[in-house]
């Protein structure tokens, strides 16, 4: 069987149809890792027991593929009386599992701020809470606007998973095509390369906000 590509070019609006669908997963997914990851890094940094265990927390999310999170969201909490829509449970699967690398992440950012610049800011009488948005985010903004970035990219690309529990994205789209006609190529193919141009569009997006958070630092 031949590509054919005025077939493909017929499924694109179809599968384009869907593209604010996965971009709005992807925007609400980074947004939710980027919060929870920071969450669990300043609590894993708290000398008691809550810091103990979220250090379990994040080694157990970052050792669970993202389909367990989807699964377990979507057909094993009905059983216990939470029924999520499908959207929402692709939305909270892909935030939890990436904020168990994001958190790891951070760490790496704050490390590598100079500790005594925390221990200056509780000298003059700052909160715990000020030190960490004053003092400790900006500086780690920009110490991991690159990783942090690379992450996105990876979010954008994990929210055809959500294809599994028929979230209506572009990859779900194209097999849904493909299961009706039976052309798999054509389909797939222009799924991918919207992927590929997302993904490019992010990237590019990334290196914008890196270049303005480092802009002042350089020399």
């Amino acid at each position: 069987m031949t590509f054919d590509l005025e077939f493909a070019l017929s499924t694109v609006p179809t599968i384009l149809s869907v593209i604010a669908t996965t971009i709005g997963v992807a925007l609400a997914s980074c947004a939710g890792a980027s919060a929870l990851g920071f969450c669990l890094e300043i609590t894993r940094r708290a000398a008691s027991i809550a810091g103990y265990v979220v250090r379990f927390m994040i080694d157990f999310i970052r050792s669970t593929p993202v389909l367990a999170w989807l699964y377990f969201l979507y057909f094993v909490l009905p059983h216990y009386g939470i029924t999520l829509p499908a959207l929402l449970v692709g939305t909270l699967a892909l935030s939890v599992y990436f904020s168990g690398y994001l958190a790891e992440v951070f760490k790496a950012g704050i490390d590598a701020i100079p500790a005594g610049q925390a221990e200056a800011a509780k000298a003059l009488g700052l909160s715990q809470t000020d030190i960490v948005v004053f003092i400790l985010a900006p500086q780690m903004l920009r110490n991991v606007a690159a990783p942090v970035g690379s992450y996105f990219v990876s979010i954008l690309k994990a929210t055809p998973y959500l294809a599994v529990i028929a979230v209506p994205e572009m990859l779900g789209k194209a097999l849904d095509i493909a299961s009706d006609t039976y052309r798999y190529a054509e389909p797939l193919t222009v799924a991918g390369i919207a992927f590929l141009l997302l993904a490019l569009a992010v990237a590019w997006l990334v290196g914008r906000i890196e270049r303005q958070l480092l802009g002042p630092t350089r020399r």
